[in-house]
């Protein structure tokens, strides 16, 4: 059974590399089942940077990890605000969400979780809540970010979906340097290793359930 055929799925990322990280197996298992995955990031982070890397450096790593992924380029939304001063540009960023909407139409919305602690993933989360309220709305996993997670959904996954997820996080070179342990592909398998023994499968991603729609027939 092909769960994702023929739906718009958007991903809401805050950071480049959010998307991967929290869902990107889920993102491989859609695309290859004739869904479509459109992706929007918040801030391309130039602070977070080390001193000399050119600033657009995670702007250009996640096009390239997109492609990897088979997103088209048609389908990504960038969007420049300061890294961890989300606070400051909330009714702007609820306005890009409205946008998002009415342009995409999407059948499944997935985010930053309701217990995600970073202050720019708790901006996305409640906007991102406020916006979509009459449509499916999922809360992806970053366990580092978590002191707690409601593990409440499961989206079976093969190796390959999450070879696909490793594949585009290999895009992020400026990030892999940084050695953090998270970005490493000894967690990702770990991780979906975990969540699927939850569901007696061999891999998974998990997700909250914060909204579940189910939609009118639609063009």
């Amino acid at each position: 059974m092909m769960a994702f055929a023929n739906l718009r799925v958007l991903v809401l990322a805050p950071h480049t590399d959010d998307a991967e990280l929290g869902c990107g197996g889920t993102m491989a298992r859609i695309l290859e089942e004739g869904g479509q995955v459109f992706v929007a990031v918040f801030s391309i982070a130039e602070d977070s940077l080390p001193p000399g890397v050119p600033p657009r450096t995670l702007e250009q790593e996640f096009f390239e990890a997109a492609s990897r992924m088979g997103v088209p380029d048609a389908n990504l939304f960038v969007h420049r605000y300061p890294v961890r001063r989300f606070s400051y540009h909330r009714q702007d960023i609820l306005e890009d969400l409205v946008r998002l909407k009415k342009q995409i139409e999407p059948h499944l919305v997935l985010l930053p979780a309701s217990t995600d602690v970073h202050q720019d993933h708790r901006v996305v989360y409640e906007e991102g809540i406020r916006a979509f309220k009459e449509i499916s709305v999922w809360g992806y996993e970053l366990s580092w970010n978590h002191t707690s997670f409601a593990a409440e959904s499961f989206v079976e996954l093969n190796e390959r979906h999450l070879r696909k997820k490793w594949d585009a996080l290999e895009a992020y070179r400026s990030q892999v340097a940084l050695g953090r342990p998270y970005f490493s592909w000894d967690f990702i398998m770990g991780l979906a290793r975990v969540r699927g023994t939850q569901i007696k499968a061999e891999f998974a991603e998990a997700f909250e359930v914060l909204r579940f729609c189910v939609p009118r027939e639609r063009r």
